[in-house]
């Protein structure tokens, strides 16, 4: 447990992380910030942020952005 009550995050799941995954998908399709962000009904600020591993940005902002990337998310619950 860490240090603020919470799990510590899976290994390199990480907002920094995330934010390298969604840089470098963009650039790998060859999309600038204004492109992507309009794909994906976000602001310019909000993907610059994301990008930049903010760790406070909204979950289904985020999520959009990924599908407009075409990326997907998986999340595993735990075994009962």
């Amino acid at each position: 447990m860490a240090p603020n009550g919470h799990p510590p995050p899976e290994p390199g799941m990480t907002p920094a992380h995330i934010g390298r995954i969604v840089r470098a998908a963009r650039k790998s399709q060859g999309l600038r910030q204004d492109q992507l962000a309009g794909a994906a009904g976000v602001g310019v600020r909000f993907l610059s942020e994301l990008e930049g591993g903010k760790t406070t940005v909204q979950l289904g902002k985020a999520l959009r952005v990924l599908r407009a990337l075409g990326c997907s998310v998986r999340i595993v619950p735990p075994d009962r």
